[in-house]
């Protein structure tokens, strides 16, 4: 049992969010499966330094680069991947995929998606492969999908509990796009078992690490049964 980790750099301010990405492949080698890390050859948005939150002039990083850091050196460009070789994916969150592989964070719902990776996503669907997308992630599912007849119905969080974002303009940017959402706590995940697309809040909510790690086994245990 293969299972992609699809990376958009190293760093929650830039790129994946290292800890949702590590509890990710740790759950994935719990249920007997193995890693396969995937990102995109191309620069990230920008660099943030991640102690003053920063943006680091005229220093450039490459996603792929940076998002071997995670993976120890062993990574795969997502465009050699042949979706069938591949059993399931994860997306971690991260400020990268609302900067990097979308440009979410400054367009909205009216921002564009890497075709890259939206040809993953679209790809591994139609093929009957699971998706798992943490925290923010979700808005990369419903960017691939806008304008399809694939309504994918996805959770970002609650307004109803401590969140460091607001939640409820997620959630219209991305019915926006044509998905369904609902709202589901840390202690929850959202199954849409018609496209196999599940959804967890993790650090979209205010979170211990120990709520994220287990928001995470719970999407993955599901994404483990939908194979």
């Amino acid at each position: 049992m293969k299972i992609g980790v699809l990376l958009s750099g190293c760093g929650v301010y830039d790129g994946a969010e290292i800890q949702e990405a590590i509890l990710a492949m740790l759950a994935i080698e719990e249920i007997g499966g193995t890693v396969v890390a995937l990102s995109v050859n191309k620069n990230q948005h920008h660099v943030v330094n991640h102690i003053t939150g920063e943006e680091q002039v005229g220093e450039t990083r490459n996603m792929m680069v940076e998002a071997a850091r995670i993976s120890r050196g062993k990574i795969t460009e997502i465009s050699a991947l042949n979706p069938a070789d591949i059993d399931g994916l994860i997306i971690p969150g991260g400020f990268g995929s609302a900067k990097n592989f979308t440009d979410w964070a400054f367009k909205g719902s009216e921002g564009t998606i890497l075709p890259e990776v939206k040809l993953l996503l679209v790809n591994l669907v139609n093929i009957g492969k699971p998706i798992v997308a943490l925290c923010v992630s979700p808005i990369l599912v419903s960017k691939a999908f806008e304008g399809s007849q694939v309504h994918p119905e996805l959770t970002i969080g609650t307004s109803n509990e401590a969140s460091p974002y607001d939640i409820g303009e997620f959630e219209s940017g991305l019915r926006a796009c044509g998905s369904e959402t609902i709202s589901k706590s840390v202690r929850e995940i959202q199954i849409d078992k018609k496209n196999k697309i599940i959804t967890a809040p993790c650090y979209m909510m205010e979170a211990s690490m120990l709520e994220v790690r287990k928001n995470i086994q719970q999407a993955v245990s599901v994404m483990r049964d939908l194979l």
